[in-house]
C-alpha cells in the first residue's frame, strides 16, 4: 500500500473511531425537548401542553435518564401521552416508577410496544439495517405488564389506550382518544376503531358548538394506523417505535424505520395524508436504545412538548 493509501485509511479509521466514541458515549445520552405547536383546538381556546415520552427502554442503572425525565415536571404539561416501550430491563419497573411519580396528578393516556411485554434480547444489529425487525416472542423472557399497568393506569391515573378509547376534558377542550396496541407486533385491532369511536363519541353531552379533538395514539406508526386514525377523524397522531433511525446520515436522515412508515417521516411533526383527509403526526425518536445497542448517532435522543392551540393560530 502507497503511503497515501496508507494515510488515506488511517483518516478514515480515525474518524470512524470518533464517531463510534460518539455515538455510544456522547450522543445517546444529550437528551433534548423539542417543541411543537399544532393548531387543532377551537378558536380562541386556551393552550393545552401534551408531554409526549416514548422509547425510555429504561434499565435500572440509567441514572442520568431517570433524573432527566422527572425535571421534565419543569414543563409544566397540562397532558401526557406514552406510546410504549417504557421499559428496557427484567427490573425496570422501580426505576420507571422513580421516573414518573412527579408527574402524579397530571392527566395521561398510554399505549405499550412490545419491549412492555418482553425482555430484550442481543440481536445482530446489522439485521436492523435490512428492514423491520421480526418480532418474534419464542423463548423470551416475559416482563410484568400487569405491574407496569397498575403504575399507569392506577397510581398515575392515565388512560389506557390498547385497542381502547377514552375522553378527557382539559383547559375547557374535550379531547377524544383512541389507541391501538403494539401494531409491529400485529397486536393492533384496527376493526374496533370505528365503533369504539362512534360509542365515545355518542356519549358527548357538550353542549357548545366546539367539536372535541380527536387524537390517535400508537406506538408502532405503520401506514395502516396512520390511515385508519385518519378515515376516522383524527386530528392529531402521537407515535413513537421508530427511534427516529437511532443511526442517521449527518443531517438527521433516517436510514431505517423499522415499519413502513417514509423514513422522512421517521422523527418529528408532519402532516399524514389519506382519503382526502390529514391529520398532524407528531413521532418521537424516543429517549433510550437497546440495552444490547447503546448507541446513537445524528439522532439526540428526545421528548416532545406539543402545544396545541386553537386553529386561528398559524402554525409555527
Amino acid at each position: 500500500m502507497s503511503a497515501p493509501a496508507k494515510a488515506a485509511a488511517a483518516v478514515t479509521l480515525g474518524v470512524a473511531a470518533a464517531a463510534a466514541v460518539y455515538a455510544t458515549a456522547i450522543e445517546r445520552r444529550a437528551y433534548r425537548v423539542r417543541t411543537e405547536i399544532v393548531p387543532v383546538l377551537s378558536p380562541g381556546a386556551d393552550p393545552i401542553r401534551v408531554l409526549h415520552l416514548s422509547d425510555l427502554h429504561l434499565a435500572p442503572w440509567q441514572r442520568d435518564r431517570i433524573e432527566w425525565v422527572r425535571g421534565l415536571t419543569s414543563l409544566k404539561p397540562d397532558l401526557i401521552v406514552s406510546t410504549g416501550d417504557l421499559l428496557g430491563h427484567t427490573e425496570a419497573l422501580p426505576a420507571l416508577t422513580e421516573a414518573l411519580m412527579p408527574f402524579d396528578g397530571v392527566p395521561g393516556a398510554f399505549v405499550h410496544g412490545s419491549n412492555d411485554y418482553f425482555a430484550p434480547t442481543f440481536k445482530n444489529p446489522l439485521r436492523y439495517l435490512l428492514g423491520p425487525s421480526r418480532g418474534d416472542a419464542d423463548d423470551v423472557e416475559r416482563l410484568d405488564v400487569d405491574a407496569l399497568e397498575r403504575l399507569l393506569g392506577e397510581r398515575l391515573g392515565w388512560h389506557g389506550l390498547n385497542n381502547d378509547v377514552g375522553q378527557l376534558t382539559i383547559n375547557g377542550s374535550i379531547l377524544d382518544l383512541v389507541g391501538v396496541n403494539d401494531a409491529h407486533r400485529g397486536w393492533d385491532r384496527l376493526d374496533v376503531v370505528p365503533s369504539l369511536l362512534d360509542e365515545l363519541r355518542e356519549q358527548d353531552d357538550d353542549d357548545t358548538d366546539d367539536p372535541a379533538v380527536t387524537i390517535g395514539v400508537t406506538h408502532a406508526p405503520y401506514r395502516r394506523v396512520l390511515d385508519t386514525f385518519t378515515t376516522q377523524g383524527a386530528d392529531l397522531i402521537f407515535a413513537g417505535h421508530t427511534h427516529g433511525g437511532q443511526v442517521c446520515l449527518p443531517g438527521g436522515r433516517a436510514l431505517v424505520t423499522n415499519c413502513d412508515i417514509p423514513p422522512e417521516q421517521a422523527r418529528g411533526l408532519s402532516l399524514w395524508y389519506h382519503a382526502h383527509r390529514a391529520a398532524y403526526l407528531n413521532v418521537s425518536a424516543g429517549l433510550g436504545h437497546s440495552i444490547y445497542a447503546p448507541v446513537r448517532f445524528a439522532c439526540p435522543p428526545e421528548a416532545v412538548l406539543v402545544t396545541l392551540v386553537g386553529d386561528d393560530i398559524g402554525y409555527a
